[in-house]
């Protein structure tokens, strides 16, 4: 588990299993239990283990240095010059991971020419296990009786009904970025993808068989969710037809999530050619990075980078929102960090940043509890929070053979991984960015409880982001009420400038309705410069906005328009005017439902 207490709170086991946790971590999605005695702080690592090296030395620390992207072999001579080696070299994103002992060691490499960024990772010791580590143990198998009734989670979002019309496709491949995968699991193996799987533990990766094996019992639920097979048995995942690689970043003992290992598995989730992958964990040991801190601000630029590296070949981050039921956007305290030593109490602001959650990019999602409630432990935050799904109660995959409940926003996490693992499969060649827009448009709008902290519009809010997502929508069978289209192409708002999204309806006769919905999804950063109208194809305007807002950001709004005086077929566009200078943005998306 992962150094935010994301920890996961068992429920029930079957089979007789007796499921006992190690020392805490950041696991995203995992609940701790109340008072949570066992899970109260989380401990360093252990001394050496059996399997140390010779090389291993006391009071060895990890290091990013951040350069250039591309070769630096000045840089690595002088990390050697400074004390330290290298134990892995991310050249394509400029990031360097050095081992070093020595305390000068970061401050010495700061002052050297090509070099932008140092940070220590940890403030423990790297274990001596880090250079030559021990292979996961390969668990006996329970046997399941047959019989694999649908679970409500999975109704929930609909995905029983998905699975009429695709459980997916075996070309689309899901990398469960977690403590790793029990690969034998009867449920498991069917969908494992041994080839593309590894170990990321201490920073680099060991393509060992095995080595992405579960050191806990964590990332095997997460697997359960995404794609467990539909079998006939056990349990089904929402995707139960695509491919899951494991990528094993949590090191054992500790089953703490380090930047080196994130780093490393998203280099590998990029270069593996993985569609999605789920990230159920915040990045130890701290549970929020702050770029005031020089280590903490290596450690946000070089998991962006490998973020940014990943998207760009193609693959969707979806990550937990953490389980301290915590407001994202309007940050304080931090009380938890580091987690790998003696945590202390901090004031933070919000340039302080939970990763990768908070990168850009990726989709935040907070856990649903019975319904579309808000799980009482779900972080939340007004513009961080982009999905819901169910987190509460959720039977999967444990190690062995067997099954658990589990609650937490790390089992929310994975039913939206699966959802979107549904949309690449019915979409091929969709990007990163198109299926981030998918799950918006067709999640299913959640109004605000009488919750004072929760705060936005029903359909983008705080505690639920664009609302719970839906498989169905996801697999095309049943589009919104009436004929659906939409535009996801981006269209630049300059100073001073009009821009026009056209959206082309044919197929359907007669007049639009007097309830037209047109959803609309503008990115800048102040509003009331803009003039936003829906232009008919006789070219009649209607005002959906007319410079409100002041200087809010951003305009996500599903606006209705008595449209029944015109043809609905033929071209219709979205005219965005901007009428000052100063602030831009774009037409990020937008729909229209008859």
């Amino acid at each position: 588990m992962s150094s935010r207490p994301r920890r996961t709170l068992v429920l029930a086991a079957t089979l007789g299993a007796a499921l006992a946790f190690g020392a805490p971590s950041a696991l995203a999605g995992t609940l701790p239990v109340v008072p949570a005695a066992p899970f109260a702080a989380a401990k360093a690592p252990a001394a050496a283990p059996a399997s140390q090296s010779a090389t291993w030395a006391a009071g060895t620390r990890a290091y990013l240095v951040i350069t250039a992207p591309g070769d630096n072999p000045s840089v690595r001579a002088a990390v050697a010059a400074n004390g330290g080696t290298v134990f892995s070299d991310y050249a394509a994103i400029g990031v360097i991971v050095a081992h070093s002992a020595s305390a000068n060691f970061a401050g010495a490499m700061r002052g050297v020419t090509g070099v932008q960024q140092v940070g220590a990772t940890r403030t423990s010791d790297v274990p001596a296990d880090a250079y030559n580590p021990a292979l996961p143990a390969n668990p006996s198998q329970s046997t399941t009786p047959t019989g694999e009734p649908v679970r409500a989670d999975m109704s929930q979002i609909k995905a029983d009904q998905a699975w009429a019309v695709t459980t997916g496709s075996a070309s689309v491949k899901v990398g469960i970025l977690d403590t790793g995968v029990d690969d034998q699991h009867q449920d498991l193996a069917p969908n494992f993808n041994a080839a593309d799987s590894v170990s990321c533990a201490y920073g680099k990766p060991d393509t060992r068989a095995g080595a992405w094996r579960d050191v806990g019992n964590h990332g095997t639920h997460v697997a359960g969710t995404v794609a467990a097979a539909k079998n006939g048995k056990g349990v089904v995942g929402v995707a139960p037809g695509v491919k899951i690689s494991s990528v094993r970043i949590a090191e054992p003992g500790s089953s703490l999530f380090f930047p080196e290992n994130t780093i490393c598995g998203f280099m590998w989730s990029g270069d593996h050619g993985f569609k999605v992958t789920n990230n159920s964990y915040y990045t130890d040991p701290w549970q929020f990075n702050c770029p005031d801190n020089a280590d903490q601000a290596a450690i946000i630029e070089g998991v962006r980078r490998a973020q940014e590296y990943a998207e760009r070949k193609g693959s969707l981050q979806v990550a937990a929102a953490g389980n301290e039921n915590y407001d994202l956007a309007n940050k304080t305290v931090d009380t938890a960090s580091p987690n790998d030593s003696t945590p202390v109490t901090r004031t933070i602001t919000n340039a302080c940043l939970d990763i990768p959650t908070e990168l850009p990019g990726v989709v935040t999602v907070a856990a649903n509890g019975e319904g579309t409630t808000k799980a009482s432990f779900s972080n939340f935050g007004r513009g961080i929070i982009d999905v819901s799904a169910p987190g509460s109660n959720v039977y999967s995959t444990v190690p062995g053979g067997k099954y658990a409940s589990m609650s937490g926003t790390s089992m929310a996490s994975p039913h939206v991984a699966g959802v979107a693992a549904l949309i690449a499969s019915t979409n091929p060649g969709i990007t990163p960015a198109q299926i981030r827009e998918k799950l918006a448009l067709q999640a299913n709008d959640i109004a605000c409880p009488s919750d004072s902290r929760c705060t936005g519009t029903t359909a983008n809010n705080g505690f639920f982001g664009e609302g719970q997502v839906d498989a169905l929508k996801a697999v095309g069978a049943t589009p919104p009420p009436g004929r659906f289209f939409e535009n996801l192409g981006d269209f630049a708002i300059g100073d001073h400038t009009t821009v026009e999204s056209p959206i082309t309806v044919t197929g359907v006769t007669g007049n639009a309705p007097a309830t037209l919905k047109v959803g609309v999804k503008i990115v800048h950063t102040y509003i009331g410069d803009l003039k936003v109208d829906l232009i008919a194809p006789d070219g009649s305007i209607y005002t959906l906005h007319n410079r409100a807002g002041g200087s809010a950001d951003n305009i996500d709004t599903v606006y209705t328009v008595n449209a029944s005086s015109e043809a609905a077929a033929g071209t219709w566009k979205l005219r965005v005017n901007d009428n000052y200078r100063g602030d831009t943005g774009r037409i990020d998306a937008w729909n229209l439902t008859f």
